[in-house]
């Protein structure tokens, strides 16, 4: 077992305005982010499944060319090799958990 506080991990500005603290399992890993008014992710893809939670925040997500706008409790699922992107209209907080874990995020 690993125990660890959300609180004690250090953050890290993964992409300009993304802050995230990064907890890693063997075949996932868990992202919480503090996102800044209008900082953005490009359209992208990965080989991850990716599930995110609203947790505060007004959110513009586009998925597969479908855009809407996400506040808090609203709950996404990405595929695997989707095209997605995204930005914060307001200061957001989101959780995402990736599957299979990201190397690329330790």
């Amino acid at each position: 077992m690993r125990l660890e506080n959300l609180h004690e991990i250090q953050e890290k500005e993964l992409f300009p305005g993304y802050h995230g603290k990064l907890f890693h399992g063997e075949q996932l890993s868990w992202a919480f982010w503090r996102v800044d008014q209008g900082s953005a992710v490009p359209e992208h893809h990965h080989l991850h499944e990716q599930m995110m939670h609203v947790i505060s925040g007004r959110f513009e997500f586009t998925l597969d060319g479908v855009t809407k706008i996400c506040e808090a409790g609203d709950l996404i699922h990405i595929p695997s090799n989707q095209v997605h992107s995204g930005k914060a209209l307001t200061d957001c907080v989101l959780m995402d958990v990736f599957s299979p874990a990201r190397d690329d995020y330790k």
